[in-house]
């Protein structure tokens, strides 16, 4: 087995994933106290919200297997795929993953999703095992399954509970809006005017908790590059693939990128053209330089001497 480089906690990420819950939580317990102080019965709104994460925590890898038509393959169909994502969760001291799959599409990219490392999919297009090196697909398949020991599809769901609920009481006031406001003005338009904050108030939590939300995933994403560096021993090889990745998704005609839009949130680099600091903003994944940045600070300091893994080619 392979030996895991030692390397010291980013405190500084640690401390933004956490701050960033904290922040999600905070505007939970707001938005709770806002919705009982007019009146809202917050207990059936949250009860909605827990009943739909909870089928997306549940459902989640049958349903990105099916919106993306990845195929699940077996060992004896892919079998250095298989062997390398088996050797790379015994590295994470996790169970191989229950389902492997492939996505046939020139589009280079990676996915992992499920609700815990047993119930966990891995999926991998065409297009990236043909377009990167072995050593560059061993380091997407680390990225992937730091994913999966983070258990970030349990975070990312229970965290956007706050962000159901404020969809849901949006759409709830708009509609007692047209059937009961009427009724509510000629009666005084005391009901009304709560009605109103109500939804004001419903817009403005849906809004900060979605830059929250996007935010953390971005972090998670910074913590699953720095986990598959560490697992694999060579950050360069996944600074190398992610540049390869972001080249040649950006040179796939618009219309082939319609086709994998659905999943951008799974993969490891959207498939998503932009390039200013508005996008990124909403962005669910960090700008690919940074992440290529910081996987070049982290070989530096697995790497104390100077020996190169891999040169990154220029862009």
């Amino acid at each position: 087995m392979m030996r895991q480089n030692s390397i010291g906690r980013d405190s500084g990420l640690t401390f933004r994933m956490y701050f960033t819950m904290f922040m999600l939580a905070a505007l939970f317990v707001g938005f709770l106290g806002l919705l009982f102080a007019l009146g809202v019965n917050w207990i059936f709104i949250l009860v909605i919200a827990v009943l739909m994460a909870g089928f997306q925590y549940f459902f989640s890898d049958k349903l990105v297997l099916w919106t993306t038509r990845a195929k699940v393959v077996t060992a004896e169909q892919e079998p250095k795929l298989h062997a390398m994502i088996e050797r790379l969760a015994e590295r994470a001291g996790i169970p191989k993953p229950k389902r492997i799959a492939i996505m046939e599409t020139h589009v280079p990219n990676a996915f992992a999703t499920g609700r815990n490392p047993k119930n966990a999919v891995v999926a991998v297009t065409r297009g990236l095992m043909e377009r990167l090196d072995q050593a560059e697909v061993e380091a997407v398949l680390g990225h992937e399954l730091s994913h999966v020991k983070n258990r970030d599809v349990a975070v990312m769901t229970w965290a956007s509970i706050i962000v159901i609920m404020a969809g849901y009481v949006m759409q709830m006031m708009f509609w007692m809006s047209l059937f009961g406001g009427g009724r509510d003005r000629r009666e005084g338009g005391g009901a009304g005017a709560y009605l109103m904050l109500a939804w004001v108030g419903a817009i403005v939590v849906y809004f900060l908790s979605q830059i929250l939300l996007l935010a953390l995933s971005r972090y998670r994403e910074f913590a699953a590059d720095r986990g598959g560096a560490i697992l694999t021993g060579a950050p360069l090889n996944l600074a190398s693939a992610l540049e390869k990745i972001s080249d040649r998704m950006y040179r796939i005609p618009e219309k082939d990128l319609r086709q994998v839009e659905h999943a951008n949130a799974f993969f490891i680099v959207p498939a998503l053209k932009g390039g200013d600091s508005i996008v990124h903003l909403f962005s669910s994944h960090p700008p690919v330089e940074k992440r290529v940045a910081r996987l070049q600070r982290m070989h530096e300091e697995m790497n104390p001497s100077g020996i190169q893994f891999r040169e990154l080619r220029s862009r």
